[in-house]
């Protein structure tokens, strides 16, 4: 049974009271993943996978904003792992499916352990978002980040695209 990702997305919306911010920006970050996602061949479970981990990414946000009084990364993915297992079980997901979703959340700030394909592309497309929602990166910063971060091509042509980066031969084609 696959799982609706326009539902999700829309319990995601709700469950977001109404922080125009967070909601702009996990749907911008689903985005970027599934378009990375079908540019490097994905489908299926792993599709499906990814779209949602991606919807769900930063579940623990507003919880860290109030317990902790910051959006530290770590924070997020240590508060995140269990709001998202509670979230998602009303989606009656697979087992396995669930665990790679609440893994990927408790890990998307983790940025150099990437330990599978659906991963490496969450990374991206959280990156591609914020580097667009923070006036704090500046093009070097970027530039960094990719040669160190990213390994799909798709997510290299489009952060290339989008911040005018120049190839290096460190990076894939």
């Amino acid at each position: 049974m696959s799982a609706d990702i326009s539902e999700i997305a829309a319990k995601m919306i709700e469950f977001s009271d109404g922080n125009v911010f967070d909601i702009n920006h996990f749907m911008k970050v689903h985005g970027f993943a599934r378009l990375i996602g079908l540019g490097e061949g994905l489908g299926g479970s792993m599709l499906e996978t990814l779209e949602i981990a991606a919807l769900v990414h930063d579940i623990g946000i507003q919880r860290c904003r109030e317990k902790y009084g910051s959006t530290n990364g770590r924070l997020q993915e240590k508060e995140g792992m269990a709001l998202a297992r509670e979230f998602l079980r009303q989606f009656d997901l697979p087992s396995e499916q669930l665990a790679r979703i609440v893994y990927l959340v408790g890990h998307h700030h983790s940025y150099f352990v990437a330990d599978g394909i659906d991963y490496q592309i969450l990374l991206e497309a959280d990156f591609i978002t914020v580097a667009g929602e923070s006036p704090k990166f500046v093009k070097h910063d970027v530039e960094e980040f990719a040669e160190a971060v990213f390994r799909t091509k798709t997510g290299l042509r489009l952060l290339r695209s989008m911040y005018r980066l120049e190839k290096t031969d460190g990076q894939n084609e």
